[in-house]
């Protein structure tokens, strides 16, 4: 079995376990080639079930007993890894918080609904879970497309936005003030490689392959942006459609730079593809990705052909028991879904439903979004478990709403696992 199919296989699975009441809607999949699918008995019985939303409910999804998250993110199609496992770790944290009572008394609900990486059906699903399901708060939406068309949506309905699972800089905006994101932003990914290939290597001869959509163009720009510092150009670029994996006659574009790097700004599938056919076609510089990429997915696309890729990481390693907030994923990932192995794009969920927690927690009983918002992104330092949050609340500084700046290394190896990277040419054990 694929590992798609095992991811869809988990994401059903857990959709009708007893703790999170999941609502899946998968109606409108994208062009991809994603097969569509619609809820089993099991969980359509149980979205029957759930108490009507707005029963009880002085502010939006907050009841006696339960508060109400909900997410819109790509659960088919050519990204599915990505929101199968942002909902895994969140549930994961959701899960071991309700396992000690929940949070001053309520336990949390997560409601899903598939946009399958396509910014119409983001919009949709955010009004869905607005108005008819009444969320609290919105969590782990996947992608920057999706994202630019939810957030106004999600804006003029005051509903926090929690920890979209993108990098682009038009969430980092002064502007919004309901927008909490955890991640470093593609800038300072794309920042953090060409420093290394320009610093480790000396490479001088740099191309970028990207997606055709926002989220490409927000890669592309901080690459341009990080070479226009060092008095740089690009030598090519190259680019391809979101949803597809037509990057042969990108491909042809990036070749005819004769580039020495290339640094690809997608998702799994089509940069599993074009590493494939740049080797195949004898066209091998240095590859280089984001963490968008699903680091995992990306190593099982890519098998044995894998090796000498780089990804920049804007979480811990996801198997280095060391770290504190490691460990307590790999626990509470155990303890939700055994069967699961553990990874980067789980971890982020995971950190981003730690993220949300601590903002509950703070609020205590009288739980509100503004108290929610505030205790998050006035809050200065949030410690998850040594995974340090700086949202910039100090009294020299004005508050920002990115919590993590870090970035990390990491390249696949012979074997397709991943190894932290402390330099390029340099792999750990």
């Amino acid at each position: 079995m694929t590992q798609t199919a095992q991811g869809l296989l988990r994401w059903t699975r857990r959709s009708v376990r007893g703790v999170a009441v999941i609502a899946l809607v998968l109606a409108g999949c994208g062009s991809g080639g994603g097969e569509s699918r619609t809820p089993d008995a099991a969980a359509t019985a149980d979205a029957q079930a759930t108490p009507d939303p707005s029963a009880g409910a002085a502010v939006p999804g907050v009841f006696d007993d339960r508060v109400v998250f909900g997410q819109s993110a790509a659960f088919s199609g050519p990204a599915q890894e990505l929101g199968i496992n942002m909902n895994l770790g969140i549930m994961a944290a959701f899960e071991e918080a309700n396992r000690s009572g929940g949070i001053h008394g309520r336990i949390l609900e997560l409601r899903t609904r598939d946009d399958a990486y396509e910014p119409e059906a983001a919009i949709t699903n955010t009004q869905d879970l607005i108005e008819a399901e009444q969320v609290f708060a919105l969590i782990g939406a996947v992608g920057t497309p999706t994202s630019r068309s939810a957030t106004p949506v999600a804006a003029d309905a005051g509903i926090p936005y929690v920890a979209p699972f993108t990098g682009a800089g038009f969430l980092r905006n002064d502007d919004w003030d309901n927008i909490v994101n955890l991640r470093a932003s593609y800038a300072q990914e794309t920042e953090e490689m060409v420093e290394r290939l320009t610093t480790d290597l000396g490479v001088t001869r740099i191309a970028v392959m990207f997606q055709d959509d926002s989220f490409g163009r927000a890669g592309y720009n901080g690459a341009l942006a990080a070479m226009e510092r060092r008095g740089m150009e690009l030598v090519s670029t190259g680019v391809y459609p979101r949803n597809t994996t037509a990057v042969k006659s990108g491909l042809l574009d990036l070749r005819s730079g004769n580039p020495e790097a290339v640094i690809v700004i997608g998702a799994y599938q089509p940069v599993a593809a074009l590493v494939s056919w740049a080797r195949h076609i004898g066209f091998d510089p240095i590859f280089m990705t984001v963490s968008f990429v699903g680091s995992n997915a990306l190593a099982d696309e890519l098998g044995s052909g894998g090796e000498g890729v780089y990804v920049t990481q804007v979480v811990p390693f996801p198997h280095d028991g060391s770290i504190p907030v490691v460990a307590s994923y790999t626990a509470a990932l155990a303890a939700y879904d055994p069967q699961v192995e553990p990874g980067f794009v789980s971890l982020e969920g995971y950190i981003a439903g730690r993220m949300a927690i601590a903002g509950l927690q703070a609020c205590g009983a009288e739980l509100t979004r503004d108290c929610f918002l505030e205790n998050i992104l006035g809050a200065g330092q949030i410690d998850i478990d040594g995974f340090n949050l700086d949202f910039g609340a100090e009294a020299d500084q004005a508050v920002d709403n990115q919590g993590s700046d870090a970035v990390f290394l990491t390249a696949i190896d012979a074997n397709g696992a991943y190894r932290s990277a402390a330099s390029l040419g340099e792999t750990g054990p």
